[in-house]
């Protein structure tokens, strides 16, 4: 019997992570995807917190 490898993981594309935040608050709030997703890149921009790492 063959052991199986573990799936790789491809990094997080930034952009495709604030498309997928931008669409579930969309549904939650009723407000436009691209207004949600202009509006994240703009607070991105910002980046009042670029000193603060998450944790992986």
């Amino acid at each position: 019997m063959q052991k199986l490898s573990p799936p790789t993981r491809q990094p997080i594309n930034q952009r495709a992570l604030l498309r997928a935040v931008a669409s579930s608050t969309a549904l939650e709030t009723g407000q436009s995807v691209l207004q949600l997703e202009q509006k994240l890149q703009l607070l991105q921009k910002q980046n009042r917190f670029s000193h603060i790492k998450l944790a992986r």
